[in-house]
């Protein structure tokens, strides 16, 4: 929901972080301002709208594709009634060639297998990857890299670059703090569509800290025009950076308001800690998650990962200002305690080295 005056007043918070010459030689020199001081103030808006109660499918097992069907599977007569008239998408989290970075490709199957008897129309599985391997190459390499050209021959489905879409222009800011225009994926704003987050719980450096459903969507977003070997800035993505890990945040933060999912399947049962997102180290940690609300879902996942929610800013700032719920009291989970399931996770080195 777009709140003009939630967005003035987190504004307002973030233009007096930026004067604090301490606040900005933290968040320039290692990104530990970002993961413990975040870029919200956690009182910068006094009363949020409050969503109402929120409900977090969970569970636990070692079966990948069995754990992706049967989290979903509680929330069937929602996720029905929520496709009903629309395109299914499922927004894959392809951001480099290892296959630990990304969701495996039976993770993919399990989504598909649960989708497949109450959808009857193509499912689309697409991606926007902002990364190159070895070079400029599509998000059809990573495709292939992570195993699902054969998903076209197994479901009703096709693959998609999302980077073929059209676009619409949404303000961000540059490094002088000025609006600056980046093209955003026409798919994500598309009312008619009804999109599907799936990453894995993984951390991040840059002072993103963790790699959850919010940031799959709103970072996929931005197009990355790698056909146009010519362009001097042939990737949008790179511009959410501009003024560094302070403006990244109230970037994505901006760019949250337009472009959101419908559902967010989470797949922890292997995760990635330490310098992720691309080159973590692996987690055997045996659990999954799902849930309509995606500050909900983050913040069970961030627990899940020994991480305070509100030491994420992209999901402390969404839940501020009331796109989801972040109250633990008013999220109901269908599945065991995740309390008795956590694993703290081993943060990127650049907030370890800089606490």
């Amino acid at each position: 929901m777009w709140r003009p005056d939630l967005i003035e007043t987190i504004y307002e918070t973030y233009d007096r972080n930026r004067q604090r010459r301490q606040f900005l030689r933290t968040m320039f020199t290692g990104a530990a301002g970002l993961a413990f001081e975040a870029i919200v103030s956690r009182d910068a808006v006094a009363e949020p709208p409050d969503p109402g109660r929120a409900t977090v499918s969970f569970l636990a097992g070692t079966d990948r594709r069995e754990m992706m069907y049967w989290v979903l599977k509680p929330l069937e007569k929602e996720i029905q009634e929520g496709i009903r008239g629309k395109q299914v998408i499922i927004k894959c989290n392809l951001v480099g060639p290892d296959l630990l970075c990304a969701p495996h490709v039976d993770a993919v199957r399990g989504v598909l297998d649960f989708f497949a008897p109450i959808y009857k129309k193509k499912i689309i599985v697409a991606d926007s990857t902002g990364r190159v391997y070895p070079g400029p190459v599509s998000t059809f390499k990573h495709f292939e890299l992570h195993g699902y050209l054969t998903l076209p021959r197994e479901y009703t489905m096709k693959l998609i670059d999302l980077n073929d879409e059209p676009t619409a222009v949404q303000w961000i800011l540059n490094d002088r703090a000025h609006p600056s225009p980046v093209n955003i994926i026409s798919t994500f704003m598309d009312p008619g569509n009804y999109i599907v987050s799936l990453t894995r719980l993984k951390t991040h450096g840059r002072g993103i800290v963790a790699t959850l459903g919010i940031k799959n969507i709103v970072m996929g977003s931005p197009v990355n025009h790698y056909r146009q070997r010519s362009a001097t800035n042939r990737n949008e993505k790179v511009f959410m950076h501009s003024g560094g890990h302070e403006n990244l945040t109230f970037n994505m933060f901006l760019v949250s308001q337009r472009v959101h999912a419908n559902l967010s399947v989470i797949d922890g049962s292997e995760g990635m800690e330490g310098n992720g997102p691309t080159r973590g180290t692996p987690v055997e940690h045996g659990v999954a998650l799902a849930g309509t609300d995606l500050v909900a879902v983050d913040r069970i996942g961030t627990e899940l990962m020994g991480i305070d929610y509100r030491d994420v800013p992209l999901v402390s700032a969404c839940a501020q200002a009331g796109m989801g719920q972040f109250d633990r009291s008013k999220i109901s989970i269908i599945g065991p305690d995740p309390a008795g399931y956590v694993i703290p996770y081993r943060l990127h080195d650049e907030i370890r080295n800089a606490s």
